[in-house]
């Protein structure tokens, strides 16, 4: 992967934002007997960040690899260090469900985190099926995930051993005689405390590999539904349409009509309709991005600072030609207007790629977000979505930014998202957290 240059995302907090500090010897010393047990270098830095699975932008950089808790970007590594990482982001994977995947873990085991990181630092692998990805068939074919935990000083190993010592005790009527065994729980008690009030092992560590995006063969999404799971990616990925057809619909990420329509079908998007286009503003915020989208092709170098919706408004009326070529801003406003007068927009009149314009993932599908980071890859000039949604997608397109551009494009995360994120969401896509 890429290194990218970060510094305007990171001084405005938009790319490995809200990561955890570690500047603590003893935590610093916890983490690298972490890597050596992965069979990394420890890290030489006095104080580093962290996300939700131990990932480090400045041990990447230290490093030189962005992968090096993801090396076949499966079975993806993790190091926790301290229960609060629940809380944070996942900010580099290879699976966009590996921030469920450890908040699940964490949350259904955090008695045995909250006890074992007292003392330990507890690491290992999100395990499944797969130790390389060659082609789709080997995607398809994880089903569930396994946590495989270990820790620095083997507390859950000595942990399991106390639990045996004391079912012995309880089981063998002279095992009290047994002053080796007793000296040796008493030892073990140091370490691991009072094992009948602190769970020290996980006790769920199997979980189900739902529908995801992973970054292989360029991007590839996987709905999951009680008859049959779909793949939408490039025709050209290995294995497209030949692994499991009797199991497996295929849909090219470029034929938008029938991706459009998988969507609809399964109730994954909410049409437009008044009921939710009125309130939220969507379609005069796509138009707006449209607007934005068209001025960067026309004019990439200018300085975009004090533009406000006068200034646009300005723009697109000197620019009418580029708009009307376009396409996209008209037909936004049309919507909105059809809209108005009938309550809904005739969706089967509209070009299939403009249909992503104007449509949204149904709040309360369990795929939601996985959804409009779909229909973000649909709508590129909206990199607000993108953003929220497509960090990769965002990133990638930040790249092939101007200077200026990139200056714009920061100035109004800051001044939309950022500034109330929780709001936003929940006014422009229904989602609430």
């Amino acid at each position: 992967m890429t290194v990218r240059k970060p510094d305007l995302l990171r001084d405005n907090e938009l790319i490995y934002g809200r990561l955890l500090t570690v500047d603590e010897p003893h935590l610093i010393q916890r983490y690298n007997k972490a890597l050596t047990a992965f069979g990394l270098k420890p890290t030489k830095l006095k104080s580093f960040q962290i996300d939700r699975t131990g990932f480090s932008p400045e041990i990447a950089e230290e490093c030189g690899d962005h992968d090096y808790l993801d090396p076949n970007e499966v079975n993806r590594r993790f190091i926790i260090l301290t229960p609060s990482q629940i809380d944070l982001p996942v900010v580099h994977t290879a699976f966009s469900n590996t921030s469920q995947l450890m908040f699940e873990f964490m949350s259904t085991n955090q008695r045995a985190i909250d006890a074992l990181t007292i003392k330990d630092v507890i690491y290992g692998e999100i395990e499944d099926s797969v130790p390389k990805v060659n082609d789709i068939e080997d995607l398809l074919s994880i089903s569930q995930v396994e946590f495989k935990v270990l820790s620095a000083e083997d507390v859950l190993g000595k942990a399991a051993e106390l639990g045996k010592l004391v079912d012995r005790l309880k089981q063998e009527p002279d095992a009290w005689r047994d002053n080796a065994m007793l000296t040796r729980m008493v030892e073990l008690a140091k370490i691991c405390g009072d094992i009948r009030e602190n769970a020290l092992v996980p006790d769920q560590v199997i979980f189900r590999h739902n529908a995801y995006w992973t970054s292989h063969f360029g991007g590839l999404y996987v709905f999951v539904d009680p008859d049959m799971t779909t793949a939408i990616s490039d025709p050209a990925a290995p294995g497209f349409r030949r692994s499991r057809p009797w199991q497996v619909s295929y849909l090219s990420i470029k034929d938008a009509d029938k991706v459009f329509k998988f969507l609809a079908a399964t109730g994954r998007i909410e049409l437009p309709r008044a009921s939710w286009i009125e309130t939220s503003g969507y379609l005069e915020h796509r138009a707006e991005m449209v607007v934005r989208a068209l001025i960067r092709d026309a004019e990439p170098n200018r300085n975009l600072t004090d533009v406000d919706k006068v200034w646009l408004q300005t723009w697109i009326q000197s620019h009418a030609d580029l708009i009307t070529r376009d396409g996209n801003f008209p037909f936004l406003n049309a919507a909105k207007r059809e809209i108005a007068q009938l309550g809904h927009l005739k969706i089967e009149d509209v070009f299939p790629q403009q249909r992503f314009l104007v449509v949204r993932a149904k709040p309360d599908h369990p795929d939601a977000w996985l959804t409009n980071r779909l229909i973000s890859d649909f709508v590129p000039s909206d990199f607000v979505s993108r953003y929220i949604f497509n960090k990769d997608g965002f990133y990638k397109d930040y790249d092939g930014f101007s200077d200026a551009w990139r200056s714009h494009v920061v100035d109004v995360l800051k001044t939309t998202y950022l500034k109330e994120k929780a709001a936003f969401r929940t006014r422009l896509y229904g989602l609430t957290d």
